[in-house]
Formats: C-alpha cells, structure tokens, sequence
C-alpha cells in the first residue's frame, strides 16, 4: 500500500508529511507508526510471589518443624490401632473397587477387573488356574519427604516390590482353580504415605477383588508392626512414616480371618532375637483380627447399596 492509498485510508485532517524527512513537520501521532509495547510476563508458571522454602518439607531432621518433631517423639501405646476407614464399591469405571484410610494419612485406593481370557481361543486351561497380575503405584505427591524422585530407578524398582509383596499376600485367598485360562487384575494406588502403607493396599486390594465378585476363601487384613532401635524398643502396631523411617526391623502380616491362616509375612531387619519376631507375629494376627470387623461392614453396605440402586432401577423401567 502506498501512501496516497493510505491517505484516502485516513481522516481529512490527518497528512503524512510527517514522514516524508527530518526537516518537514508531521500532522500525524508518533504512535501511529510505532508498534505498542506492553509488560509481558515471560515465566512458564505464573506462581505465587510468596512461597516456603522446600527445606521446609525436607525429610531430614533439618527441614520439620519444632512441633511436628515434638509430636513424633511423643510416646504411643504399641498396641494401639490406628483408626481405619474402610469402603468398597467407589468407582465405577472397574469392576471392584475400594478405598482404604489409616488414621495419620495412609491413603490407598485399589480397583480390581476380571476375569479376563488370558490366552488365545483353543489353548489348553493353564495349570493351576487362572493367573492373579498385581500392580502397586506411588502417586508423586503421596510423601511429603519422599526418598525417592518420581519416576526414578529407585522408585520403579519399590513399586515393583511391593507388587509382587500384593500379589503373594492375596494369591492365597483367591481361588484361581475356578477361572481356567483367565485373568485377575488389581491395581493399587497409593494417594498419601502416612506409614503401613503396603498393609492398607492388602487389604484395599482384597475388599476391591470380593467387590468386584471374584470366588475367594475369605477377605485378606494386613497389619504392619516395626522396632525401633535399643535393646529393650517394643514392636508398635500400624507405625506412622516417623516410625517407620528410625526403625531398624519392619514385617507385615497378611491374614485370612475366618479360617486363621497366614497368607504372607513380609518384611526384615536386624538386631531382634527369634522370640521377639514370635512375639512381633502374635501381635500382628491379633491386630488383623481386630481389623477384620471393619473391612468385613465395609463389603455388606457396598452390598446393600448394589441391591438398593439395582432395585430403584427396577422399579423405575416398571
């Protein structure tokens, strides 16, 4: 565009002279050759200008404050439990489902699908039955001082372990002769680590399978116990992250209830006599039995709440 199209462009009073040299006088605003500039901000995320330190929510000693550390050192009764809730039948997108909660932050959410054909059409029935796949996920805001990056070696590699720790709690409660050639699937997901995190997913996991209807002897209840150092440290039932993180021997106890039989002990440490990890078991059944009730009410109201709302469908389709 030249200037005398430009000119026919622009109002009466307005020439451009003013552009033509130095020397010659202009009628028009600077402004209307000059692009606008405004304040850009460049950052990617636009935070906050305030924020804390990360020392803050560091895992070490350094980074907690004064009264959390008082409240950790605060002396608890060892065979106490910490309050459980407990409730099954929350998503719909799977088949079974469950969500368990320890008092002081322990928060696992498991699903459960199955059974699925787990080989090609015409292939002999697998040995021993159906086969049970297990996976266990740590959600990267789970821990407030996580030991691990997200996403690194370390953490795939504790993921996997406490998967095949799931599967060989629960595969003794599942009766995979009854589903030849098939698959179970469960998938736990650990939302907050507030400690006993491995027992909350046992028994998540086992209220999400009997959710989801799969054939099982009884539900499985997981309890974890660990030992502080010192001679004369007792074990502690359901211990929080604090516990758990000075302590220098962990196990967890899967049990069947009703048919008082131990599925899986899983754990280790160092420096406890054979009696003490006697005692340690003794402790961990009768915590598994105390939990038992709760889990057992959880998969009844799940129940109700099934037959309540397929009942109000039917009677909405008469």
């Amino acid at each position: 565009m030249n200037k005398s199209s430009l000119s026919r462009l622009l109002p009466p009073r307005l020439c451009l002279r003013g552009r033509a040299g130095p020397g010659s006088s202009s009628c028009l605003p600077p402004c209307l050759f000059s692009p606008p500039t405004m304040p850009l901000d460049h950052r990617r995320l636009r935070g906050p200008e305030e924020s804390q330190p990360p020392e803050l929510w560091a895992a070490g000693t350094g980074g907690v404050p004064e009264k959390e550390e008082e409240e950790d050192a605060a002396p608890q009764d060892p065979c106490a439990l910490r309050p459980l809730f407990a409730r099954a039948g929350l998503l719909s997108q799977a088949e079974g489902s469950a969500y368990v909660e320890l008092g002081g932050g322990t928060k696992v959410l498991c699903a459960a699908w199955g059974p699925r054909e787990a080989a090609e059409p015409g292939a002999a029935a697998a040995v021993g039955g159906g086969r049970l796949l297990c996976e266990f996920y740590r959600a990267p805001f789970a821990g407030r001082g996580a030991r691990r990056r997200p996403g690194s070696a370390a953490e795939r590699d504790a993921e996997r372990e406490a998967a095949a720790a799931l599967r060989e709690a629960l595969e003794p409660a599942v009766r995979l002769a009854r589903y030849p050639r098939a698959r179970l699937a469960v998938s736990a997901l650990l939302l907050q680590d507030g400690g006993s995190a491995l027992a909350a997913a046992i028994s998540a996991a086992a209220l999400a399978l009997a959710d989801a209807g799969v054939e099982m002897y009884d539900l499985v209840v997981g309890c974890a116990l660990c030992r502080s150092p010192g001679p004369a440290a007792a074990w502690m039932l359901q211990p929080g992250e604090p516990e758990e993180r000075r302590a220098v021997a962990r196990l967890t106890v899967a049990l069947l209830p009703a048919l008082n039989q131990v599925s899986a002990v899983l754990g280790g440490g160092q420096g406890s006599p054979p009696d003490d990890w006697a005692q340690a078991l003794r402790l961990g059944l009768d915590g598994c039995h105390r939990l038992y009730p709760v889990l057992r009410q959880s998969l009844l109201r799940a129940s109700r709440r099934r037959d309540a709302a397929a009942a109000a469908a039917t009677t909405t389709t008469a």
